[in-house]
């Protein structure tokens, strides 16, 4: 049921798009928790900037809830969890039940009144999301006057050394556009908002390539090689080439983290 004043789905809408992200992380949803150790540690950079103050919260992009659940316990409140994949709602639910009040929707196209929300946390989620300025559009929309949404996205440079590892002369590999951090900038802006943005490089390391490939997959992160199958000799080659990059700490994944602090003017 569509809720009073919601955005209807532009008609450019890439419907198959959203239906793959949304298959690929359902499918990541039992093993998120556990191989989602960057994304939580990132996601600290939205905590340090919450507000002292918050009754009406919404979680955009909240996968199993664990973001959500912190806000409901942070406000004494019951925050909203949104999120495309009814796997990831399920698992909310599963493991945050009385946590959260859950809702599976588009960041295009929010079930949500306009112009109610004091805050937004997100926590890579919108790097999904094709159309960036519809986005933001309806993020001004469901946030009430002086409301704030606190965002982590990603910026191209991302999985740097995973493309580097998997690419093949004849075969490139092929990860997901990220938005510039210009791009994203211009978006909000247009959008209304008053914006703080701060770009950082966060690297994360793993024991071995299986370990990598493991944390990009049990996200939801799809990495497509394009052509036939891989085969042992091409794993073998990706191995090679990350064992290269090797550090004391381990196989380095960085990820551009663009982190934003958007208000609405009161």
């Amino acid at each position: 049921m569509q809720v009073k004043g919601t955005r209807v789905l532009p008609a450019h809408y890439d419907h198959a798009w959203r239906r793959r992200v949304s298959h690929a992380f359902s499918r990541a949803a039992t093993a998120y928790a556990s191989r989602a150790q960057a994304q939580h540690a990132m996601g600290l950079a939205l905590w340090q900037r919450l507000p002292e103050r918050a009754t009406r919260v919404l979680d955009l992009g909240c996968g199993p809830g664990h973001w959500t659940a912190r806000l409901s316990d942070r406000y004494r409140i019951q925050a909203i969890g949104l999120d495309l994949a009814p796997g990831m709602l399920g698992e909310a639910r599963r493991r945050h039940a009385g946590q959260g009040r859950w809702l599976c929707g588009d960041a295009l196209a929010m079930p949500l009144a306009s112009r109610r929300l004091d805050l937004v946390f997100s926590n890579l989620a919108i790097q999904w999301c094709r159309d960036l300025q519809g986005v933001f559009d309806e993020l001004h929309r469901v946030l009430a006057p002086g409301g704030c949404a606190l965002i982590n996205t990603l910026a191209p440079g991302t999985l740097a050394e995973v493309i580097q590892a998997w690419s093949h002369p004849d075969r490139p590999v092929a990860v997901e556009r990220f938005a510039s951090a210009r791009q994203v900038y211009l978006a909000a802006r247009q959008a209304g908002f008053e914006i703080r943005l701060e770009q950082a490089a966060e690297c994360f390391f793993y024991p071995d390539l299986s370990a990598v490939m493991a944390s990009i997959k049990g996200i939801g992160a799809q990495v497509s090689h394009g052509g036939p199958a891989l085969t042992r000799r091409d794993v073998a080659h990706a191995r090679k080439r990350y064992e290269a990059l090797r550090q004391p700490a381990g196989l380095p994944v960085t990820y551009q983290r663009l982190t934003l602090e958007l208000n609405k003017p009161g």
